[in-house]
């Protein structure tokens, strides 16, 4: 479930890397004054998209910093960011760092106020004019309903995001948001996720189509939950064909 420790993001399938600007461990701060770990990577393109990255369950950690320069290299700025500010503060964590506790503490609008210190942090350093949101799992879940939660955003994305309600205390199922979506969305799944059958990935993409939200929702066959992972041969060619859907959302390709 989500990404080990050892996972580590894909290459995307570029011809060539454009030039990384810079990378950084950063400390952002929240509209509440909460202080949080986060991670930038800018290119160097001109005219490059912004994006803001939001992890699995388990908050920052070396995935989602090594996501973030792949996407520099690939032309766009992303900024990763943490989800707990609030109960972890912003010291280093160990591999083993106990996230459930904090995952538990995390509420939709305090996640929705730290992506935008993300957007604001692209717009504070860069030049970017379009943005989006990029998400994992518990992430995934946060990414799509951004689109409802931020203005100025021209699309989400969410890997394995798990779109369905889980009970009656769910705070934020996306399946149930969409009528208050106001971009695009790109989902990506698999068909062995046993976080999200297909029945809820075909629920979401009714409800989005019956809201009029412009979508994209791919299901990738025998894939499972996490299956964006370089350690992955075997699923390769569907994490090579999410890269290219991404950067094509965003507008590089």
């Amino acid at each position: 479930m989500c990404h080990e420790p050892q996972a580590r993001p894909p290459l995307p399938p570029i011809a060539g890397a454009s030039d990384v600007a810079r990378t950084a461990d950063i400390v952002l701060t929240s509209s509440d004054g909460t202080e949080f770990l986060a991670f930038e990577a800018l290119t160097a393109d001109d005219g490059a998209p912004g994006i803001v990255i939001l992890p699995d369950v388990r908050g920052l950690h070396p995935f989602y910093k090594d996501l973030a320069a792949r996407f520099a290299e690939a032309g766009a700025h992303a900024v990763a960011i943490d989800y707990f500010g609030r109960t972890a503060g912003t010291e280093a964590r160990p591999d083993d760092f106990d996230h459930q506790p904090h995952v538990a503490e995390t509420t939709p609008d305090a996640v929705a106020r730290d992506v935008f210190a993300g957007m604001q942090r692209l717009s504070s350093e860069t030049t970017a004019t379009r943005r989006y949101t990029v998400g994992f799992c518990f992430g995934g879940r946060k990414s799509f309903n951004q689109a409802a939660l931020q203005e100025g955003l021209d699309g989400v994305v969410g890997f394995y995001g798990m779109p369905q309600r889980f009970g009656d205390d769910d705070a934020d199922p996306p399946v149930e948001a969409v009528g208050s979506y106001s971009c695009k969305v790109l989902g990506l799944f698999g068909t062995d996720d046993r976080a999200t059958p297909l029945s809820a990935v075909d629920g979401f993409r009714a409800a989005l189509d019956g809201a009029n939200v412009p979508n994209e929702i791919v299901v990738y066959e025998g894939a499972p939950h996490s299956f964006f992972d370089k350690r992955y041969d075997e699923y390769r060619d569907a994490s090579e064909d999410a890269w290219r859907r991404i950067l094509a959302f965003v507008g590089l390709r």
